[in-house]
């Protein structure tokens, strides 16, 4: 029988992703836009696991494929663990990157650096059929620093410095970033476990 995934997305580069690492365990690997899916999943969980699950939960229901979920973003210990889940949306409605580094610096900058540790946290689920098959998850920590650094990356990436390499994310090689990244180190423990998870 034909092992089909959709990845509850229709960001390309998450696409991309998850298809070089996960994609040789599958006939077919596709987006929500590719399975022709509409689906607006409310994320409401206070967890990045609560709303991985329910996407995934939601979305398997439509489909007899396998589906993969995940939410992720950042967690900063000075500020209770804020953006969390608001991440994308920090700074409210029109949120834009720019708009959400203004906010979190202006919250952070009462602080001094040793207290601004934070961490990516990236959590996945794997679903069919109503049913959770697997979840990951993945973290990667850093401290938050007031003046942005690099070019690269995008979102919290120009102020999450990464202490082993003395960079910020926005300075790091996308390959290299992808082995350190939340997001990679919940692929690289998804990689581990699918195998079982699916034919199980």
């Amino acid at each position: 029988m034909m092992k089909r995934l959709i990845i509850a997305s229709n960001n390309q580069g998450k696409i991309r992703e998850f298809k070089r690492m996960i994609g040789s365990y599958f006939d077919e690997v596709l987006s929500l836009k590719d399975a022709g899916i509409k689906a607006d999943v409310v994320e409401d969980g206070t967890t990045f696991y609560e709303n991985a699950r329910k996407k995934a939960l939601e979305i398997s229901l439509l489909t007899d494929a396998y589906v993969m979920s995940d939410d992720s973003g950042l967690s900063v210990d000075c500020l209770d663990g804020a953006p969390g889940v608001y991440s994308a949306r920090f700074s409210g409605e029109g949120a834009t990157d720019e708009k959400n580094n203004a906010l979190l610096i202006e919250k952070v900058s009462a602080f001094p650096e040793d207290k601004r540790t934070a961490r990516y946290i990236c959590d996945l689920v794997l679903a069919k059929e109503g049913k959770e098959l697997l979840h990951c998850e993945g973290k990667c920590e850093g401290v938050i620093i007031l003046e942005p650094r690099g070019e690269n990356g995008f979102g919290y990436d120009p102020y999450f410095f990464y202490p082993p390499l003395g960079r910020t994310f926005a300075e790091i090689d996308m390959d290299l970033k992808n082995t350190l990244s939340h997001r990679g180190l919940a692929l690289i423990e998804l990689e581990k476990m699918i195998g079982e998870a699916i034919d199980g």
